[in-house]
């Protein structure tokens, strides 16, 4: 077992992980901090050091693309942020994806946001005002994308992974019309779910093709947050019909720019109970890799692992276990942890954001279990 202390070798083990080599050592990197540091730092965490000093973190492995949006879409330009409404301790704030949000005043961090209004109302408001956002050749998103993707040819010179985040179809839907507008929608008017998503494969494809001059990819990696504690939000059929030709066609056009048998890994951050859709995106379009396995939800790592040998896991250590303190700790690290090293292909990190109600301390002791599993 060994620590990656640089890039390179951080990249390799992201590598062995990624081929779900036994016993090859977990990763030693998180994620969530931002729900929690503030209180921690309250708490007596030390200033002045870094993530990667306070919790032992290794390097990143992999350059990250971006330029095709994650939890809203890639906009160029942006929704300017303006009150809409003031409400006395609330106001009404567009946001940059053009969604009307209630925030309390002098707050935008620290709670659930409430949506109260979405850019896309009809086919109308779609074309007028939001479709031209998403046009591939506009001279910012060129030079944004032109940037980025030198940047990741220096970072694959030097032995990292590239990786190209994609807002998912159905993430992306949701930004656009609201999570039950988007509902009535796919039934009321799917030709303006399909205009709409025709525009994400536009995007999707030109950008990813401009990248590709640059650098191969080593990862695609689409955030859809399609599922809550019982399963997915929309049904198999919805996916089928609104989603996958367009996932389809675009991982078929970015493999056809790949080097020939080079390997290209598709993950889903799909939230919640993502069981009952592990089989249609394995089966839809290739998806080797779920993120992040929510316990609450029923996502077993141990179990999830066992029925899909050939899957890479990240996420499913519980965050209220983490809350719970060392013996609780203790007792689900010994219950994962050697099972998961033995199999190979697993990401050790908290199912979600890490909230403020853990202990910094305790989370350390998380970390340094880790750590004998590196």
């Amino acid at each position: 077992m060994s620590f990656a202390t640089t890039p390179q070798q951080a990249a390799e083990k992201l590598r062995n992980t990624y081929r779900k080599v036994p016993r090859s050592g977990f990763i030693q990197r998180d994620f969530g901090l931002w729900m929690c540091r503030e209180q921690w730092l309250k708490d007596g965490l030390p200033q002045g050091k870094s993530d990667e000093e306070l919790f032992s973190y290794e390097p990143c492995g992999k350059f990250n693309l971006g330029g095709l949006g994650w939890t809203e879409p890639a906009f160029v330009p942006e929704f300017p942020e303006t009150v809409l409404e003031d409400r006395g301790e609330t106001e009404i704030v567009q946001d940059c994806a053009g969604r009307g949000v209630l925030y309390f005043k002098g707050r935008r961090q620290g709670f659930m946001p409430e949506y109260v209004s979405h850019p896309v109302r009809d086919m109308r408001s779609w074309q007028e005002d939001v479709k031209p956002r998403l046009q591939f050749d506009t001279p910012a998103r060129l030079v944004q994308r032109q940037a980025e993707a030198e940047a990741a040819e220096k970072a694959q010179k030097q032995g990292l992974m590239v990786c190209q985040n994609i807002i998912g179809g159905y993430m992306y839907l949701r930004s656009l019309i609201g999570p039950q507008e988007l509902l009535y929608t796919f039934y009321d008017a799917p030709e303006l779910i399909h205009e709409c998503m025709k525009s994400w494969l536009e995007l999707a494809d030109a950008v990813t093709a401009l990248h590709q001059r640059a650098v191969f990819f080593d990862e695609v990696f689409f955030g859809e947050d399609i599922c809550y504690n019982h399963g997915p939000l929309i049904s198999p059929e919805m996916i089928r019909e609104f989603l996958f030709p367009y996932y389809q066609q675009l991982l078929s056009n970015i493999r056809q720019r790949q080097p020939e048998h080079r390997e290209l890994y598709i993950q889903l951050d799909t939230d919640g109970n993502c069981r009952s859709v592990m089989d249609l995106y394995i089966e839809g379009i290739g998806c080797n890799i779920f993120s992040p396995l929510e316990v609450a939800s029923g996502s077993d790592v141990v179990a999830i692992g066992k029925a899909y040998p050939d899957l890479v896991l990240t996420g499913g250590f519980d965050k209220r276990i983490l809350a719970a303190g060392r013996t609780a700790i203790d007792r689900e690290v010994d219950r994962i942890f050697p099972v998961m090293f033995q199999r190979g292909g697993y990401w050790p990190t908290c199912d979600h954001g890490i909230p403020a109600e853990v202990d910094w301390r305790d989370y350390l002791h998380f970390r340094k279990r880790c750590l004998e599993f590196a």
